[in-house]
């Protein structure tokens, strides 16, 4: 069975990026996947130094990220790019996490489309050797993407569905293993 994992890049408690990456995750598992939800609020991740060997939860997430065949990478825009705890969450893995995994983005904006924190994802994944599928969600004015019960909009809740199905999808393309 594939494995997806998502990993949520938003410390806020009502985090729109949050809920758009559960929605793609329980696409994922409609389509067949394993899942496993790491909120980053929920791990102690200090700021990665490489001259100390064993940090806060660091051995914990990265096992987590090993396991799966495909990765879900959530992230609020900040000043045009992924927010600083994601990067430092992505400092802690390697070749070893991310080599052949399957990734998918998704990018949640409260201003215009998220294309750049898109794009230096997108960099930084293929710089650890994973595979990123050509689909991604971009969620522009977020304020008004969301309403009490998840999506305002159903054609962008959709696109949200179609990247999780499709990381499903590409990891039985693409496999780690091979």
């Amino acid at each position: 069975m594939t494995t997806v994992v998502a990993v949520a890049g938003s410390l806020r408690e009502r985090s729109h990026t949050r809920i758009a990456l559960r929605h793609a995750l329980d696409a994922a598992a409609e389509a067949g996947a394993d899942t496993d939800f790491l909120d980053l609020r929920d791990f102690d991740l200090p700021p990665l130094n490489p001259d100390v060997e064993e940090q806060g939860d660091g051995a914990a997430f990265t096992r987590r990220v090993r396991r799966a065949d495909a990765i879900l990478l959530g992230t609020p825009v900040y000043h045009g790019s992924y927010s600083g705890v994601l990067k430092n969450a992505l400092d802690y893995c390697g070749r070893d996490e991310f080599d052949g995994a399957t990734v998918g983005l998704l990018a949640v904006s409260g201003g215009g489309f998220p294309v750049s924190a898109l794009d230096h994802l997108r960099v930084v994944c293929r710089t650890l050797d994973a595979w990123v599928v050509p689909h991604h969600a971009g969620i522009p004015q977020a304020s008004s993407a969301f309403d009490d019960d998840g999506f305002a909009d159903e054609q962008l809740a959709a696109r949200v569905e179609t990247l999780g199905r499709r990381v499903v999808e590409f990891a039985h393309i693409e496999s780690r293993s091979e």
